[in-house]
């Protein structure tokens, strides 16, 4: 519809850089939502949790066992869909919250099962 508009304003030039500007920015959308979702990983360590994330800016979240208050796991209606899940971490402190998206169901049922057995393991001389 863009292009139209454009085209009947501007000619046929202006409407071919609007439909190249476009297709450009669905390609970088594309490009760094895929970056992104490569960019998540976790590793479960002995005493803590390590989730990392980012794109442009790294994040790395340390998450000790012991301090994990309660473990969620959350499939919106597209998630269920497609057969995926987010497993969500909450500690006291906001700042330390992970959150892993986009693994498989049964990866993300596990997971939690793993982390609260782990966190209740590590709270029990609290």
């Amino acid at each position: 519809m863009g292009a139209f508009i454009v085209w009947r304003n501007g000619g046929v030039i202006a409407a071919a850089m609007w439909i190249a500007a476009t297709f450009l920015g669905v390609v970088l959308t594309s490009l760094v939502a895929e970056l992104d979702r490569r960019a998540y990983g976790y590793v479960e360590r002995g005493d803590d949790l390590i989730v990392t994330h980012g794109v442009f800016v790294r994040r790395l979240i340390v998450v000790p066992y012991g301090r994990m208050q309660f473990v969620d796991v959350t499939a919106g209606l597209l998630e269920r869909w497609m057969g995926i899940a987010t497993v969500r971490m909450h500690t006291a402190a906001a700042a330390t919250d992970a959150t892993i998206p986009g693994l498989p169901a049964a990866e993300a049922a596990l997971l939690r099962d793993r982390l609260a057995q782990k966190g209740e393991e590590r709270s029990m001389g609290l």
